[in-house]
């Protein structure tokens, strides 16, 4: 696909977003003169349903007619309301995989393509769909093994959307681009960065065997865990475009009226889901960023079994430091610590002064610690912390703004369990048996063992790095002496390149030059 193509599908966006009102409602104010003149314009052009419409219907519509890449797009960009606004990530948030299903008989083409084995052999039964997204789509189905049958659900990728995202993508790297040129106080978004995120998080959502492995790598993580569990994969019949795994008997968390008819206690579910998610985030670094109430089912004993795995976010050692050093900060009233902490980790430059950095975690801190425990939202308390950084210029960090939106979902789902839910009162037991292992006397063994570690690895490999550096002397020596030289390979490469943007400028011109002959001779 050539630029000029991805240009065009842009344009094809934009047509989409201003038929479908989108454009016209965003909120004018902070725009110059000149987006303010286009945002009037687009209001000519938009659909009379539109006009008379909801502006999260309209949006949702929009993106549905995009297609499901643009579908995974939104539900994607719902996960950061530090770059589209918290009001449109709500909208966004709402956006749930209403895609139509596709064809059985694709269905199985696929599974059988994947597998190299025919459907028969693979299952005793496989059902019409009854679950579509805009990745892929679910079927029930029967396997028969050495303890007799059982039923099994099976999620089959939906055919050529590799192909349709790779196309779209053009367009989303156009865009970015482009955001990054004409609006450069949105760069500390880094919106190119978050392209390039959608597109790794995508691809890896493309391939089930990776969500299986996501899967099973949450499932060992918390086989000891109590009230929380995830599917179990049945790997033989899972594929780069298959993956089967255990059916869930239960009752979606969203129908809290079916969990209270089936004598479930509602508040001990909610306490028991943030406690889960907060024991994930900081004991393993390792969570599922995709807990909304249709990802969560309750057994008939009472577990939370979560499924949906193509979303998973991760945090190193310092970023769960930081999380539960900002927590007991916020809790403790420390708000210099606090500060300090975001200094410490790099967050935020350090030509800026702590201490009125310390003065705006304050202003966030002391109004919740004003209210009652049940109504202090931990969600609420990072929404506030992000919002205050860009007056101190601290640039986006995609794995907190994960787990962020992640909180903000699952503290969300545990309130409409219970409505008093108590935040903190249910957190307390986790994080503070993290903070006394991590943030007390145990971390500094712990970091003293890590270090003891990272020492002897650097002692085996110091042979083959002193090595490398007498080569690169060497080379360094022969540069100066006989100058840079490319070898052939790099040199053809750099030909191609150059060929083929010089192949994309002549054709943008002639779609230009065309385009002002057509318009020429439609005036004459």
């Amino acid at each position: 696909m050539s630029v000029v193509g991805a240009y065009f599908r842009l344009a094809r966006v934009g047509w989409v977003l201003v038929r479908e009102g989108v454009v016209s409602a965003l909120p004018t104010e902070g725009m110059p003169t000149l987006a303010r003149t286009a945002h009037a314009f687009a209001g000519l052009f938009e659909r009379r349903k539109a006009a008379k419409g909801v502006r999260g219907d309209n949006l949702a519509r929009a993106i549905e007619r995009l297609g499901p890449s643009y579908v995974k797009m939104g539900q994607f960009l719902a996960t950061r309301p530090d770059v589209v606004g918290a009001e449109i990530a709500v909208e966004l948030s709402a956006l749930q995989d209403r895609m139509a299903t596709f064809p059985k008989e694709a269905a199985v083409a696929t599974v059988e393509g994947s597998l190299g084995r025919s459907l028969s052999d693979l299952y005793v039964s496989f059902g019409d769909p009854i679950a579509a997204a805009s990745i892929a789509q679910v079927h029930p189905a029967t396997v028969r093994d050495g303890s007799g049958e059982r039923q099994v659900a099976v999620k089959v990728i939906r055919p050529g959307v590799r192909q349709r995202f790779a196309h779209d993508l053009e367009a989303m790297y156009a865009a970015s681009h482009l955001q990054e040129k004409i609006l450069p106080n949105t760069r500390r978004l880094k919106p190119v960065e978050v392209t390039r995120t959608l597109e790794q998080t995508t691809k890896v959502e493309m391939d089930l065997r990776l969500e299986a492995a996501a899967l099973s790598e949450l499932g060992e993580n918390t086989k000891d865990d109590p009230g929380f569990r995830v599917p179990t994969v049945d790997w033989e019949r899972t594929g780069r475009d298959v993956v089967t795994m255990e059916w869930i008997d239960g009752i979606k968390m969203s129908d809290v009226e079916g969990l209270r008819a089936a004598g479930h206690d509602l508040d001990k579910l909610a306490d028991t889901l943030i406690q889960s998610f907060l024991r994930h985030t900081l004991r393993d670094g390792f969570f599922h960023a995709d807990m909304h109430q249709g990802n969560l089912f309750v057994d008939p004993q009472g577990v939370i079994v979560a499924v949906d795995m193509g979303i998973v976010g991760r945090l190193g050692k310092k970023e769960r430091r930081f999380l539960a050093e900002i927590l007991y900060g916020f809790i403790t009233r420390d708000y210099q610590r606090v500060a300090d902490v975001h200094f410490e980790a790099g967050y935020v430059p350090s030509h800026h002064d702590t201490a009125s950095f310390a003065q705006a975690i304050r202003a966030i801190g002391e109004p919740i610690h004003g209210q009652p425990a049940e109504t202090i939202s931990m969600a609420k308390l990072l929404t506030l912390l992000f919002e205050v950084t860009e007056l101190f210029d601290m640039e986006t960090r995609t794995e907190l703004v994960m787990l962020q939106k992640t909180m903000v979902v699952v503290e969300g789902v545990s309130r409409t369990l219970n409505p008093r839910f108590n935040m903190w009162k249910a957190s307390e037991g986790v994080v503070g048996d993290w903070i006394r292992d991590n943030l007390g006397p145990k971390r500094l063994l712990a970091d003293l063992r890590d270090g003891a570690h990272a020492a002897l690895r650097l002692a085996e490999a110091a042979p083959e790095i002193a090595a490398k550096a007498e080569k690169f002397s060497q080379d360094l020596t022969a540069m100066a002496e006989k100058g840079l030289r490319f070898d052939a390979e790099t040199a053809e490469a750099i030909g191609r390149s150059e060929a083929r943007h010089s192949r994309s400028g002549r054709l943008a011109l002639w779609v230009i030059a065309a385009t002002l002959v057509y318009i020429a001779w439609k005036l004459t």
